[in-house]
């Protein structure tokens, strides 16, 4: 069994505002994570870096909506982000 807390949403009702949260800001740690070991790189490749920035500013942008998410719009960013973490975990 692993340590990782579940990052699946679809047994919550309306979607639990912590757990959210919480997964969106794992993906922008994880985001910023590689945006600081590609600027470390010997070669830091440009576009990699722009790659990720965009992809950390969208989830900055998601993670300052749900302070104001209705529990539909809750639901649709927990879904996004569940999925969201578990491809970047498998990357």
């Amino acid at each position: 069994m692993s340590d990782t807390p579940s990052s699946d949403f679809s047994g919550l009702d309306g979607g639990d505002q912590q757990d959210v949260t919480d997964s969106v800001r794992d993906v922008v740690t994880w985001y910023s994570t590689q945006i600081a070991a590609e600027r470390r790189a010997p070669v830091p490749d440009d576009d990699r870096i722009e790659e990720l920035d965009a992809g950390r500013q969208a989830a900055l942008e998601d993670q300052r909506r749900l302070g104001t998410a209705d529990p539909q719009e809750t639901e649709r960013i927990a879904a996004l982000y569940a999925a969201r973490l578990k491809e970047l975990k498998e990357s």
